[in-house]
């Protein structure tokens, strides 16, 4: 695999530093791959896009699923994950999932994350959407994301270094005590050596600092832990920092995507009015796990019949069961009564739920909540083999950016944060290996050449980002057809070609800046996920198409891949289910 040679435009990079490894993304992916990384003694560089604690792994609430709890197996943690994933999930690298999961919990406790407890002093777990048994381990009652967060960047503080990372052995000058960190920065594109293996990351940082404005990190090894995309739709629980920068960053640099038309869509999002854009309060599975009711304007408990576990049937269930009663009734949202579990266990077990309701005036205490579907998580991403190798030599993937396999058509609660966990381990301990065995020589990036020298991918101006959501939320939400993803894909493409053409004719299109790289990224991901959800004709998982109602196993049970040409048309193509990881043994061109 080798690049595209498709870049953003922005100003060639004015200052330069060196590692052996650099982590883009600061959640519990990023963290966890830099932590280890940095105890096996590789030089590592953290760079993310705000602070350190400000991406989607401290939003979220319920928990952290594994099999913790006695009678609990990683069998029967794997089954319910296939089941959730509904046909498409790979089953070894779900086996890895569960298997190591329990380990990897312990891991994160030893490094300081304190989980809730029963009175006899053992994990206090819970129960969400699609498991059969109580297997999610939870902090703060439903601030379990803040405190992973916070657990791992303090022992990376505690580590850290704000001196530049010192030449490699023998080239003079000691090993800083542990990573660089490089906040407010907002990674651009993939460096490259001749051969297209990666080289380092070209960024540019925000604001004040010492490195203000575009720069590099050179290293042999680069890590995309950047999160999701939710940002392309106008309504989500992500955060701002969510645009989809490494699946465009790593589209670009010619590796394969995956599986992205399976968006998970949460079903029980505070509903704040049919104007709501941005990010919004989410109300966890979790409330649902204890034994909240979803009701309509009536009072009647519309999942009870429509599947075994009603309200804990899988999300995607869930929200279905949600969009199709709102356009029987016309409503624009449902609603979740949890009214019973009274005052003292709301502020116990759900203190941030509680408060973001009475911030937007609903008392669940006395008041059944409104909801209705927001877009959550992607449940694809950049294709990686099961030590979360990409198609691109030198780049890997963990977290929510990348596509192991785990997720199939529809993610299981909770599973994310266990996945970036486990993934960002196995990165670190192959690119461990890789270090011990001298598989990590530097590698010099091809020079960064003008913009008129190589295929730009044209910008788009900071306004499109509205345009993009807008055509995003109306065509390919929760609910798709042929007619709304083709004329996505036509409003998507014209915005597309009106860059392009602007590029061709005056050389440049928007201005180089943090919105126009945030929009630009977003088309990207936006195109792909259209392309794929149009040509998947059939409703699986979390990919609803009301005109192919039914699961097609027959047709469909195959990923969608896809990947950038250099001429920034689309390479799309199907594959068995059997053909994960994306690079057999024989082939893994990060050991040539």
């Amino acid at each position: 695999m080798t690049s595209t040679g498709i870049r953003l435009h922005a100003p060639a990079p004015g200052w330069s530093i060196a590692a052996d490894v650099v982590v883009v993304g600061s959640g519990v992916a990023g963290l966890t791959a830099a932590l280890r990384c940095e105890a096996a003694g590789l030089r590592t560089v953290v760079v993310t896009k705000a602070r350190l604690d400000d991406g989607s792994t401290r939003w979220a609430q319920g928990g952290i699923a594994a099999a913790l709890g006695e009678g609990d197996t990683p069998q029967q943690h794997l089954d319910d994950t296939l089941v959730a994933g509904v046909g498409l999930c790979d089953e070894d690298a779900v086996r890895l999932l569960v298997t190591e999961g329990p380990d990897a919990v312990h891991r994160l406790i030893d490094t300081g994350a304190h989980f809730d407890e029963s009175a006899e002093g053992r994990l206090a777990l819970t129960r969400e959407g699609g498991h059969h048994r109580r297997r999610i381990a939870h902090a703060g009652g439903d601030a379990t994301g803040a405190e992973i967060s916070r657990a791992l960047v303090e022992a990376v503080v505690a580590h850290a270094t704000g001196e530049p990372p010192a030449p490699p052995d023998g080239a003079g000058g000691p090993r800083p005590a542990g990573p660089r960190i490089i906040e407010n920065a907002l990674v651009l594109d993939l460096l490259t050596d001749a051969e297209g293996a990666a080289a380092g990351v070209s960024l540019h940082v925000m604001g004040e600092g010492q490195h203000d404005g575009v720069g590099a990190v050179h290293a042999p090894v680069v890590v995309l832990a950047t999160g999701g995309m939710g940002q392309v739709f106008s309504a989500t629980t992500n955060p701002s920092v969510s645009t989809g920068d490494g699946v465009a960053l790593a589209l670009r640099a010619g590796a394969e995507v995956s599986d992205l038309e399976f968006v998970q869509f949460h079903p029980t999002v505070l509903f704040l009015g049919l104007g709501a854009e941005g990010q919004q309060p989410l109300v966890s599975e979790a409330v649902r796990g204890e034994g909240a009711h979803l009701v309509d304007a009536d009072g009647t408990r519309f999942m009870v019949g429509a599947h075994e576990l009603a309200e804990l049937a899988p999300r995607d269930i869930v929200a279905k069961g949600i969009t199709r009663r709102m356009l029987e009734q016309g409503a624009d949202h449902m609603f979740l009564d949890a009214r019973h579990f009274g005052a003292a266990m709301w502020e116990q077990r759900f203190p941030t739920i509680l408060a973001a309701c009475r911030a937007h005036g609903i008392d669940p205490v006395t008041e059944p909540i409104p909801v209705a579907p927001a877009a959550h998580y992607a449940s694809g991403g950049v294709r990686t083999d099961d030590r979360g190798r990409t198609t691109v030599p030198g780049l890997y993937a963990c977290g929510e950016v990348a596509c192991t396999g785990v997720h199939g058509a529809n993610r299981l609660a909770s599973n994310s944060l266990l996945e970036g966990l486990v993934y960002a381990e196995r990165i670190a301990a192959d690119i461990t290996a890789r270090h011990t065995a001298g598989g990590l020589p530097a590698r010099v990036p091809v020079a960064h050449p003008a913009p008129a020298d190589r295929p730009a991918h044209p910008l788009l101006a900071p306004e499109a980002r509205l345009a993009v959501q807008r055509i995003m939320s109306e065509g390919a939400g929760v609910l798709r057809s042929a007619d709304s993803l083709t004329r996505a894909a036509d409003q998507l493409d014209q915005l597309h070609t009106e860059a392009r053409v602007a590029l061709e004719e005056n050389g440049k299109t928007a201005e180089p800046g943090v919105d126009t790289w945030e929009a630009t990224n977003l088309l990207s991901v936006a195109r792909v996920l259209v392309a794929a959800a149009l040509l998947r004709e059939e409703t699986r998982g979390c990919h609803w198409r009301e005109d192919h109602a039914e699961r097609d196993d027959t047709r469909w049970r195959r990923h969608i891949v896809v990947r950038l040409n250099p001429d920034r048309s689309l390479a799309v193509r199907t594959t068995d289910t059997s053909d994960f990881p994306p690079t057999r043994p024989s082939q893994r061109p990060q050991e040539q």
